[in-house]
């Protein structure tokens, strides 16, 4: 099982959150939408250009942009 940036998953695949950056600028955000260590997150799709791309976590469907899933670290 590998770590890796939630931004290098494609549609499809999905895997259990390890850790959110400290300096991350949506930190506090994430949190309180479910990004906590152990949840499983899902890329749903992504959008055409490839951003934003769609995610569901606990049983809720959210997009974010690309740059703010690099921050996101994930064991699949």
């Amino acid at each position: 099982m590998d770590d890796v940036s939630l931004a290098t998953l494609h549609p499809g695949q999905s895997g259990h959150v390890v850790s959110l950056d400290r300096e991350h600028p949506l930190r506090r955000r994430l949190l309180e939408l479910g990004f906590v260590r152990g949840a499983r997150v899902t890329v749903v799709r992504c959008a055409p250009m490839g951003d934003p791309t769609e995610l569901r976590i606990g049983g809720s469907a959210l997009a974010l942009r690309r740059a703010d899933l690099h921050g996101i670290t994930v064991r699949q």
